[in-house]
């Protein structure tokens, strides 16, 4: 079981963060979205990504050649309200806003397809 300290703990890396406030906002985003979103390579966010699978923040799916992330559903209800305020918060800070927008114009292109 999730708990407070560990929560925090996770969250407490920006590229962490960044990923699971996309992942909030965006339901499912596969590796490469979420690279070209935050500007970082394919193993950064990988190892970030593997830290919040690890911890059962998040979830994930393989499909075809793609790997999609998104939250977990057996979140305790207060990390869904935590989320949620950072999310609320943060969403017109940057480089929050910024990731944003470049996922909205990533997820126009179609960039991942299986």
């Amino acid at each position: 079981m999730l708990t407070p300290a560990e929560f925090y703990n996770i969250l407490s890396d920006e590229t962490r963060l960044r990923c699971l406030l996309l992942l909030y906002n965006h339901g499912k985003l596969c590796v490469c979205e979420l690279m070209q979103a935050l500007g970082s390579s394919q193993p950064k966010v990988s190892r970030h990504l593997s830290m919040l699978r690890n911890s059962g923040i998040v979830i994930d799916e393989r499909r075809g050649q793609w790997v999609y992330y998104s939250l977990s559903l057996s979140l305790p209800k207060w990390s869904n309200k935590i989320i949620a305020s950072n999310f609320d918060c943060l969403v017109k800070l940057e480089p929050y806003c910024s990731d944003i927008k470049r996922i909205h114009s990533l997820k126009k292109d179609n960039i991942c397809t299986t």
